[in-house]
């Protein structure tokens, strides 16, 4: 467990290994790290994942495939912001959310949710739909499939993790995660011949906070890469491990926890002008609820703020519509 400090914010890097089986002196240091880091920038990086390099490599091969195919064969997979296919040019606009008028975000997805149906009719109807897999790319389909097994239990441990650290029961989290709605986007952030110039105030993506509980982001180094912003330092650049993954979490916990944790503010520069052509690929998985949980503030002294409870799903659908570009 370390420290980063330095120019940027400070986000500690945890090792998961001491946390799995270490002593418990160990685990209650690490959670003692967790809780300070999450109530500042809401961001941590993780190692010791036993996530597998080369499988994350594959994977931004084969969608790389994908993404530099020409755009009327992308265009048969078209889907809109919280569906399942490729989001274009234009589609989402992050800094929405956060009631600013920005243009589009500079970037691309592939999009992917929870490949199993629910019994509730109506949640089907919201909320399942069988994910797209381009036939150009037939090997995407089977690394997605290892790749969301491993963040399925990586987000199990981290969410035992935090309940821990918050001071309530390990599985207070996880115990909602049964049947999540999980969603994983594949970002592909182009240079300005794809793109063209960045507009004033444009980004690849804008300022905003994750919607969710927590977000797994395994993400590439670049001069137009991720910011985290902080009150003490305003945005500064995320610290980088290719070893780590990049975890923060998103509004619906920092409301779970009353405001002790904050959802962690962060952007992706646009493609930076001495750099035209830095081509960039995340592989960003969005960690919820299993549909109908309900969420409510923990109460004080956890918690500092005490929210109306929210129905987790119809809080999602909201904020989803709201970054969608008409």
């Amino acid at each position: 467990m370390s420290d980063t400090t330095g120019t940027g914010p400070r986000i500690p890097t945890i090792d998961l290994r001491p946390w799995l089986d270490g002593e418990a002196e160990t685990r209650r240091g690490i959670a003692r790290t967790v809780d300070e880091a999450l109530q500042t920038a809401g961001f941590l990086l993780v190692t010791g994942h036993g996530v597998d390099g080369e499988l994350r490599d594959d994977l931004r091969k084969a969608a790389r495939a994908f993404f530099t195919l020409p755009e009327e064969a992308k265009a048969a997979y078209a889907a809109k912001v919280g569906g399942r296919g490729w989001l274009g040019p234009g589609a989402e606009a992050n800094g929405y959310s956060e009631g600013t008028t920005t243009p589009p975000d500079l970037k691309e997805s592939l999009t992917f949710a929870t490949h199993e149906p629910f019994e509730d009719p109506a949640t089907n109807a919201e909320w399942y739909a069988p994910n797209v897999w381009p036939v150009e790319v037939p090997q995407l389909r089977a690394l997605c499939a290892v790749y969301l097994a491993r963040m399925g239990e990586l987000e199990k441990t981290l969410l035992e993790l935090l309940g821990y650290a918050l001071g309530v029961e390990r599985n207070f989290f996880a115990r909602h995660m049964s049947h999540p709605t999980y969603g994983f986007n594949i970002n592909w952030y182009p240079g300005t011949a794809v793109v063209g110039d960045p507009e004033p105030g444009q980004f690849r993506i804008g300022p905003h906070t994750d919607f969710g509980t927590v977000t797994v982001l395994d993400r590439q180094a670049g001069r137009g890469g991720l910011q985290v912003y902080t009150d003490e330092g305003g945005w500064e650049d995320a610290p980088y491990d290719p070893a780590a993954f990049t975890i923060n979490i998103g509004d619906l916990m920092a409301r779970w926890t009353g405001d002790r944790w904050r959802s962690g503010r962060h952007r992706v520069l646009p493609p930076p002008a001495d750099a035209p052509d830095e081509e960039l690929m995340s592989l960003v998985y969005f960690g919820e609820c299993t549909p109908g949980t309900v969420v409510e503030s923990v109460p004080a002294p956890l918690g500092r703020v005490a929210y109306p409870p929210v129905d987790s799903h119809a809080y999602l659908r909201e904020k989803l519509n709201s970054i969608t570009v008409d």
